[in-house]
């Protein structure tokens, strides 16, 4: 293990050596047959192995049909086999996806029918051409908004197979963001959700965001996820319960979280613990439609992108912001579903399994009880997470990276000045008039662009 992964400082600080004597790697791939596992390590694992943790998933909404099969319906067929295989097998953890009924607003922890069989995908996959395969693939889908969500949601019922042989369990988180607690508050190792878009504003490069800051958004800090894994694990193990349970690992219904509830701090927190590494002053603005933030996206993204990425070729570097806002503007039709739309995860379940615990554990697993979760404190420590464990910026580069947001924010006002100057006077050119006389162009443009 590298020693350089922020993850385990603290493991390694407190126990040394614990790696070395504890843990084995293991070459694997659930895309493959078999796993991709050798015959010496197919024999370790089945004869030493007694809780499996199935985490393994392609996260990519662009996927086709074919590849999300192969991962995370086949490869969690391929982990049952695995199990199956194992002389001590207590318990199967499946991490699965609040999200595989997305379809529904309102969502139990149980089962929901799909409309199609692991059998039927999976013989469709192997008998017909990708091409072929793919081509069906809305119709198979049904009405699910991506690959992802589809092939998730059929793996489930895999995994409730499997519960006839060897206890199983499924736990369901929503979007999972930095560490509330643990290893450290704010440590993340994520681009996925807020973490990416919060680097690009702490970058100066994205200004505008189309989210709904009234809709809950379900946030769960991957510490409460590994928790409330560990818990489930020793709870279905020690009651091995007849029927698999089900834990969503949510938010929504506990301590729901609007970002209209930090939207005045978020740029406090960007200029609290701005980037060495920033390109143009920071600011970060919601807007609550997809047609305003493509329209804004002309003015504040795309102009500013060609600009600079003209620049940057002129002095020999390698132009990368009209390729970064091209792929952001192509990716929200396939987003837009999750944008703007709101689930309230019931997770009454998680709330009984946690007052399971004696006291001594609920202090070690604490994170689960997300009920004492502080939603501004939480984001105070994930920005600063950002900055470090994201970007590699430490906290002795705060001093220099204040002083570059203090710089950035005059050249900002002075472009802005410059702007507003330059269209006032094409502004007269073009009307014939004086400037005086074209003065009320400047406050419609302030206007315009503050709907922006």
């Amino acid at each position: 293990m590298k020693r350089s992964l922020y993850v385990f400082e603290r493991l390694h600080k407190e126990y040394p050596g614990v790696f070395e004597k504890r843990v084995t790697a293991i070459y694997g791939d659930v895309g493959v047959e078999g796993l991709g596992l050798s015959e010496h390590d197919l024999s370790l694992m089945s004869q030493n192995v007694s809780v499996v943790f199935h985490c393994a998933a392609t996260l990519d909404f662009e996927s086709g049909l074919k590849i999300t099969t192969d991962i995370n319906l086949l490869g969690t067929r391929r982990v049952v086999e695995l199990c199956k295989r194992m002389q001590r097998i207590q318990v199967l953890v499946h991490v699965s996806s609040a999200f595989v009924n997305c379809l529904k607003q309102h969502v139990e922890e149980k089962l929901y029918p799909i409309g199609q069989t692991a059998e039927k995908v999976i013989a469709l996959s192997q008998s017909l051409s990708e091409s072929a395969f793919e081509e069906i693939a809305p119709t198979l889908m049904g009405e699910h908004p991506n690959t992802y969500t589809f092939t998730k949601a059929l793996a489930e019922y895999e995994v409730d197979a499997a519960h006839e042989l060897f206890p199983c369990v499924i736990v369901r988180p929503s979007m999972i963001t930095g560490a509330w607690k643990e290893p450290k508050p704010g440590w993340i190792a994520s681009m996925n959700g807020p973490s990416g878009f919060l680097t690009g504003a702490a970058k100066g490069v994205l200004r505008r965001l189309p989210l709904d800051k009234n809709l809950v958004t379900d946030y769960i800090p991957v510490d409460a996820v590994v928790s409330e894994m560990i818990v489930a694990a020793w709870h279905t193990a020690t009651t091995r319960p007849k029927k698999m349970p089900i834990y969503h690992c949510t938010s929504s219904t506990q301590t729901p979280f609007r970002w209209k509830r930090i939207e005045s701090r978020v740029d406090y927190y960007l200029h609290l613990y701005p980037l060495k590494s920033a390109v143009w002053y920071p600011y970060l603005k919601f807007l609550p439609t997809l047609f305003l933030f493509q329209l804004s996206s002309i003015f504040f993204h795309f102009l500013p992108g060609y600009i600079l990425d003209t620049l940057t070729r002129v002095v020999g570097g390698r132009p990368i912001l009209i390729k970064l806002h091209t792929r952001v503007n192509s990716s929200l039709g396939r987003l837009k579903f999750f944008i703007f739309n709101e689930w309230f995860f019931d997770n009454q379940r998680t709330v009984d399994l946690f007052k399971e615990l004696s006291p001594a554990d609920e202090k070690i697993f604490g994170e689960m009880n997300i009920e004492r979760l502080n939603w501004e404190s939480y984001f105070d420590n994930f920005v600063r997470g950002v900055r470090r464990y994201n970007n590699k910026e430490e906290l002795d580069t705060l001093p220099a990276a204040r002083r570059k947001d203090r710089r950035l924010y005059v050249y900002h006002l002075l472009l802005q000045a410059s702007f507003y100057l330059l269209f006032w006077w094409l502004t007269a050119v073009v009307l014939g008039t004086s400037m005086i006389s074209a003065v009320w162009v400047v406050p419609c443009l302030f206007l315009i662009f503050s709907l922006l």
